[in-house]
């Protein structure tokens, strides 16, 4: 099955780097040219997303990376995100008539969770990079002093935050108190003073030095959690990816505490129906996919937690057969009203960056502040936006992902990688807080039950569960057929037109026959492919 695409896959054979931005996507080009390998091109890439694309990432927020070295070929996870701080506590928020923690504007404070990109960073290039944080950090820093010229849509996202992040005063992130407009040159000193300062001084720095003795001064005058203790206790984990087959491919995900298993647990469960025989984006198609979504979130947002500090029924959640039970609740003509979480124990189960280098190393990351301009509070003197990652806990006591000080919250960023018969086919993500795993389940089917090309893939309309509503939005180049059919099945169809709802998704396919990488990159944002 094809699909039509308005942009051409980009073929390289020395090496790829596929993001959300252009100026960032060379960049990590530029290292690779300089003998860096995928690990070092990503680092790079996500330094320069910080300067260029901050509402969407930054220091002050958090990072997850997959990565295969092609010589061993092992698939490694790294799980970079803070904890919460040792003074959070529920019944405070309680107490104020809170029945969740607030994201943003002063009180965004208490969804402030320790930052853990720059440590993160610094393991990722430590483990398996070939270079160092002054040799990633310099196009960043050079972007930051010298400036870069602000896109239409950076630019438009920038004008929709400008109420949140002027919340503590103006600053260099809204010259003239304004956001910056399209096409302007913006420069930012203070975020390119404490990268230099990392790159100098290496992670000690953001949690030891100066720079962490501004964070800690600012959240302590705003009444926030995170102690300088907790700073200086973080750690970046090395821990065992999760998979599941699908077809005849593996998908990898990052467990726990991050969402992946969702899109784990919807491809399984999908896999018990011949898709492939439903047809491309057909109304049965997509009702057996959204059922699916369904389905697996009930499930993830039930279960997923730290894992350091509540047991995650991880392999239950992922196995077959439990899949096969979830699916047999799957009506063909209507939907289920009543989706809720499962019992797996009775049975054995924000921006994205790929790169993929001349020697087939693989690394999928993603590096976030959850909302725009995360909490939207910036540390004066800094550059450096607080994500709001905290506010993904729950306040009932009775939930696993109940806050708690020092411990991990749910988390939306997930990096993928695809392989077949254990050789590398995809690195891959697709960004958008809730739609991340439901991206994976769309762009994964596409390619293995249609045959779809990366760009294709990408292009092709999308869905999206809206947890909020339990509506299902669709996009507005869909036909009134699927729409009227969809609704007809009892799904309350919303139809969007703004494409960044859906998501902003990379892919980097390795082609095992001739060694080229294959590559697309999402027209709902800025990005591309650029190789060599």
């Amino acid at each position: 099955m094809n699909s039509s695409s308005t942009r051409s896959n980009v073929i390289a054979k020395n090496g790829a780097v596929a993001t959300s931005q252009p100026l960032a996507a060379q960049a990590g080009l530029e290292i690779l040219k300089k003998g860096g390998n995928a690990v070092d091109a990503a680092v790079a890439t996500a330094a320069v997303l910080n300067v260029v694309e901050p509402m969407s990432t930054g220091i002050g927020g958090d990072i997850f990376a997959l990565v295969r070295n092609s010589k061993n070929k092992i698939i490694k996870s790294m799980n970079g995100s803070g904890r919460s701080g040792s003074y959070a506590n529920s019944n405070f928020l309680k107490q104020k008539g809170y029945d969740f923690i607030p994201k943003s504007g002063i009180e965004g404070i208490y969804s402030v969770s320790v930052p853990g990109t720059v440590h993160g960073w610094e393991t990722l290039l430590n483990d398996e990079g070939n270079m160092n944080l002054k040799d990633v950090l310099e196009p960043a820093i050079k972007y930051a002093f010298e400036g870069f010229g602000v896109s239409e849509k950076i630019a438009n996202s920038w004008k929709d935050s400008m109420n949140k992040i002027s919340v503590n005063g103006f600053n260099e992130f809204l010259p003239l108190g304004k956001a910056p407009k399209a096409g302007s040159l913006l420069k930012l000193h203070e975020l390119g003073e404490t990268l230099t300062k990392i790159s100098e001084k290496g992670s000690k720095e953001f949690y030891q030095g100066d720079t962490a003795n501004k964070i800690i001064k600012f959240v302590e005058s705003l009444g926030g959690w995170i102690t300088k203790e907790d700073l200086l206790n973080h750690t970046t984990d090395w821990v065992e990816p999760i998979h599941t087959k699908y077809r005849d491919v593996s998908i990898w995900e990052c467990p726990p505490n991050g969402q992946g298993i969702a899109a784990l647990i919807a491809l399984n469960i999908i896999e018990n129906f011949n898709i492939s025989e439903f047809g491309f984006q057909t109304a049965k198609t997509f009702h057996h996919s959204i059922e699916s979504m369904r389905l697996a979130f009930a499930d993830s947002l039930q279960y997923v937690t730290d894992s350091e500090t509540n047991y995650v029924p991880v392999n239950e959640l992922i196995s077959k057969g439990y899949a096969k039970s979830r699916s047999k609740l799957i009506n063909p003509n209507q939907r289920f009203n009543d989706v809720s979480f499962g019992n797996p124990l009775n049975y054995s189960d924000t921006v994205y960056i790929s790169v993929i280098d001349g020697e087939g190393n693989a690394c999928s990351l993603i590096n976030s502040l959850y909302e725009s301009f995360g909490s939207g509070l910036l540390v004066p003197g800094t550059g450096i936006f607080l994500q709001n990652r905290g506010s993904l806990f729950s306040l009932d006591e009775k939930h696993p992902n109940y806050l708690s000080p020092r411990k991990r919250p749910y988390h939306t960023i997930i990096p993928a990688i695809a392989t077949k018969n254990e050789e590398l086919w995809l690195s891959f993500g697709v960004m958008g807080g809730f739609q991340q795993p439901q991206g994976h389940l769309q762009v994964v089917m596409n390619m293995v039950d249609f045959d779809l090309n990366p760009q294709q893939s990408l292009d092709a309309p999308r869905f999206r569960v809206d947890l909020d509503s339990d509506s299902v939005w669709l996009e507005d180049n869909l036909s009134d057929e699927i729409v009227n059919k969809l609704n007809k099945f009892g799904h309350q169809v919303e139809v969007i037109s703004e494409g960044m709802q859906f998501g902003g998704g990379q892919i980097l396919e390795k082609d095992s026959d001739s060694g080229l990488i294959v590559g697309g990159s999402d027209s709902r944002k800025d990005g591309c492919v650029v190789g060599w």
